[in-house]
């Protein structure tokens, strides 16, 4: 019988209709996410259509399925095709089964076609909750290995002692399932783990910053993964550094070590902001190395370069990389409410208006995350402060100036400081630089005029 939260989607009648009877099948996140949904009393969208056809050869599916859309085969080796019809694109796929000849998901025997049964197909699924299918367009679940009793009892459990050796990447997707769905893994998964974790060093760093990607991004609390990974020795082969804060005690103004207070300020941050979620679990990562009794001197500088260190060897995307630098480089300023008009121009200008956000995101998560209660409302009242000067729209940066590179050239060769023809050296740089700072003192010095006077005092000077 069908599931009474299984929502038939328009293309499963589409694609039936095209082949025969009890060949068509869903497979993959949607029908686990269909179990979750009736087991959770929730309405869980699937984000993925992935079908199989069983029974098939090749050839056939593909003239039978050209008659809805165009088909594209994407895996000849696995015989996966790309079904394009209506606007959406779909996974469609024979059954397939797999012999590991080597360690960590690179050696692989792979048999694919209609002599392969759906059940082989399942068996080679990395947890009981994902080998499970659904028969289209009837609904009739397929469930040969217990997956939908592991949802359930909202577990993860491997089908096989080897999965890990099979695929070490499987150890990153049991962590960010159990960090996004709050799943527990059985012993026999958590043995193998501890068994299984070195390997992960064979995984590419950029199938590792994926996994790490969706725990990050989506989870509500992503330190219920990171804890399974450092519980199993997975996390230490792959961010050392990170593990480097177990045990490590701070000060007053905190009630957790190193390690758990970077995953307090994670937790902190809401989920979908990936980047600020990188900054929240690495913004301490450099107090290990500087650890001098109860201080951390310059524990930001030294984190901001760990953590482009950490997130470039996982490949992350430049801007990404840079970015969490920058923050967790920025992360100890002084929220000083009484500070000067000037003052606070300097600090919009270190952290950059475009960070501004996230800075201070940053900083309410780093509160949160000590496990104290809140001390006073210095931040608030700090970046009340902030955001109106920023609504003033004063220079920000060189960029911002009246007059450019190009008027302070004219009056250096104007006044013999330069040749006629110069283009233009460091000098002319020093000069929009002073030019700037007297704008960041005084706002309402930026208009050309008023430039081009403080530009002929600078010139005088450099003159003498």
């Amino acid at each position: 019988m069908p599931h009474r939260m299984y929502r038939p989607h328009p293309l499963d009648a589409k694609i039936a209709s095209v082949l025969p009877p009890g060949s068509l099948y869903a497979v993959g996140g949607r029908v686990r996410d269909d179990l979750r949904g009736a087991a959770e009393g929730a309405d869980l969208l699937a984000k993925d259509l992935d079908y199989l056809v069983a029974g098939l050869p090749l050839e056939r599916v593909c003239e039978r399925l050209a008659a809805l859309g165009r088909v594209d085969l994407v895996g000849a080796s696995f015989e996966v095709l790309k079904l394009t019809l209506g606007g959406t694109t779909v996974d469609v796929a024979l059954p397939r089964r797999e012999r590991s000849t080597g360690v960590g998901h690179r050696d692989f025997a792979v048999e694919s076609g209609p002599q392969v049964s759906l059940e082989e197909d399942l068996a080679r699924r990395d947890f009981r909750m994902n080998a499970i299918a659904r028969a289209l367009p009837s609904g009739e679940l397929v469930d040969p290995y217990g997956g939908a009793a592991d949802i359930r009892a909202r577990r993860i459990d491997i089908l096989t002692p080897q999965a890990f050796e099979e695929d070490p990447l499987r150890m990153l997707r049991a962590a960010q399932f159990a960090a996004r769905f709050g799943y527990a893994p059985t012993a026999a998964t958590l043995e193998a783990m501890r068994a299984a974790a070195p390997l992960v060093r064979s995984v590419s760093a950029e199938r590792i910053a994926e996994e790490f990607t969706k725990l990050l991004a989506r989870a509500p609390a992503p330190s219920t993964g990171f804890e399974l990974l450092l519980q199993t020795g997975v996390l230490r082969e792959i961010w050392p550094e990170l593990v480097e804060g177990v045990g490590v005690e701070q000060n007053e103004w905190h009630a957790y070590d190193v390690w758990r207070h970077n995953l307090a300020t994670l937790d902190a941050v809401p989920p979908g902001d990936l980047t600020l979620r990188l900054a929240a679990l690495l913004h301490d990562v450099g107090k290990p190395h500087t650890k001098d009794g109860p201080h951390f001197y310059r524990h930001e500088v030294v984190g901001g370069e760990m953590a482009r260190s950490m997130l470039g060897r996982l490949r992350f995307a430049n801007d990404i990389v840079e970015t969490v630098e920058h923050l967790v480089r920025q992360h100890m300023y002084v929220a000083n409410p009484e500070q000067t008009g000037s003052a606070l121009r300097r600090f919009i200008r270190r952290v950059g208006p475009a960070h501004l956000a996230r800075q201070f995101a940053l900083r309410h998560a780093d509160i949160m995350g000590s496990g104290l209660p809140r001390r006073d409302g210095f931040n608030e009242r700090f970046e009340r402060l902030v955001w109106s000067e920023v609504e003033r729209k004063p220079a920000f940066s060189i960029a911002d100036l009246r007059i450019d590179g190009a008027a302070v050239v004219e009056a250096m060769v104007r006044r013999g400081l330069a040749r006629p023809g110069f283009r233009g050296d460091r000098r002319v740089g020093e000069a929009l630089a002073y030019l700037f700072e007297q704008v960041t003192e005084q706002p309402e010095r930026n208009e050309p005029e008023s430039l081009r006077t403080l530009l002929e005092r600078y010139l005088d000077a450099l003159s003498a």
